[in-house]
Parts: C-alpha cells; structure tokens; sequence
C-alpha cells in the first residue's frame, strides 16, 4: 500500500528495445483471478481456528503478488468505510492519493446504494463479498471491466470493522478519476455450507443484536381548551365585587 510499495520487490529481468519493461501478467489473461483466489486463500491461513483474521495479522510479505492491487477498509458508519491503506493500482485508479478517501468513491452514484448495501453485509455478517464492476468509455477514458473483492478484519477491539480488499481492473486507465458502475455482487460465507445475509439497506438501522434502537416520539402538545363563544358565558365567570370606601384613621388624641 502507500508504504507497503517500499518493499525490495525484484525488477523483471526482460525489456525490450526501446527500455520499456514488460510485465509477464500483461499477457495473462487468467492473472486477475489467480490474485483474487492468493488474496482469498492467504486470508484463510490467517484465521487459524477464528472466524475473522485480525487486522493486526496482515502482513505485506504474505500478498506480494497482489500487494500493487490490495487496500484495506475502515468502517466509519453503517453502509460507509474509508480507505486506511492503498496500493498503487487504486492510486492509478483515482489518479490520486486514496488514504482517507470514502469508499464509494470508487462507485457511480446510481451504484452507491446497492455498493453501501454490500459493504456493509461484510461486516454484519460477517461474510466474503465479491463484486463485478464497469466503467462505460468516455472522452480519453476507454472501457474497463474490473473485479472486487471484501473480506472482512476485526479491530485491536475485536469488532468486525475492518476489511482486506483487492481490486483488479483489465483496459488501459485513461484519463484518471475512474468510477465504476456496479453490474453484479455475490455474498460468500465464512465458512463453506454456512448462511449469508443478504445485502439490505434496512439492515442499516439494527445494531449488532440485530434489534431495532429506540426511537424517540415526541408527545402531542395538549390542545387548549376551547373557549366559550356566546358573551353570557364569558360574563358568567366575572364576579362583580363591591369596594367600601375606608374609612379614615384619625391622629392619636383628635377628635372628629
């Protein structure tokens, strides 16, 4: 990721003529789910007997063939994540810096309900996503086809509010930011055989014990009481009282 791209990576040994380095997975068309099924199955070696990998466990050397294309995910809100981490790929990608990013970011605002609802099944499940993306060609900005997948990470806390994710996209970038459009999703159990939760944008409001919180109703003002309309019932609460005048108090010793 942003420092995970300082590792002493060897530099392919061929290049052509002209200086330019040729990547042997630029013609590898099976490449991008041959990084998918390492990145899924180095996330299994780290479970050990648990459910969910700690975020803690994850260490660069362990997905250096993927590590151009890995990102690590905060969750911040439910239906929202941020990226912690980034590799070069989803730099290219954005065409910027992604540390701190949203990550829907990545997602065409028509996609970005659907894409909140998947996310979020990661951590509530928790349970593997995979997701298949497109961006139409535009202006300087070819076609592309791209591949996600989530998995989900527990915190120093214990919580299930990280994940490790790899995307990989086939066509030339073009002109930087690209968003995608989500065209498909699969929710994948933890362990082969179990349950899924389906993606739902009503799981939003549940907490993790999956009740309802309490909502606040505010009470009904008190209506104040109608008062009387004809003038012998506004009369009839008067009373009319009589003032005697006081009589003056004479000074001590005077006579009237």
């Amino acid at each position: 990721m942003s420092e995970w791209q300082e590792d002493q990576r060897p530099h392919p040994p061929g290049a052509d003529r002209t200086g330019q380095i040729l990547q042997l997975a630029d013609f590898n068309p099976a490449q991008p789910a041959r990084i998918l099924a390492d990145m899924r199955a180095y996330w299994d070696s780290l479970r050990r007997g648990r459910a969910v990998p700690a975020r803690s466990d994850i260490q660069p050397q362990g997905i250096h063939r993927a590590l151009d294309y890995a990102f690590i995910l905060e969750r911040i809100a439910p239906g929202a994540a941020r990226f912690r981490l980034a590799g070069q790929h989803l730099i290219d990608l954005m065409g910027m810096e992604v540390r701190g990013m949203a990550f829907c970011a990545l997602a065409n605002p028509t996609s970005r309900g659907r894409w909140s609802d998947v996310l979020e099944s990661v951590f509530r499940g928790p349970q593997l996503a995979q997701m298949t993306l497109h961006a139409k060609a535009e202006y300087a900005r070819p076609e592309l086809t791209a591949r996600l997948l989530l998995l989900p990470l527990t915190s120093d806390l214990g919580d299930v509010t990280r994940a490790l994710g790899c995307i990989i996209a086939e066509g030339q970038v073009g002109i930087a930011p690209r968003r995608f459009d989500l065209v498909s999703d699969e929710v994948m159990p933890i362990v082969e055989g179990g349950k899924t939760l389906e993606p739902s944008a009503s799981d939003f409001g549940r907490d993790r014990r999956g009740t309802a919180p309490a909502r606040l109703v505010e009470a009904p003002a008190e209506r104040p009481a109608k008062r009387p309309d004809s003038a012998e019932a506004r009369r009839a609460k008067f009373r009319v009282i009589t003032l005697t005048p006081a009589t003056p108090k004479l000074p001590s010793g005077a006579t009237s």
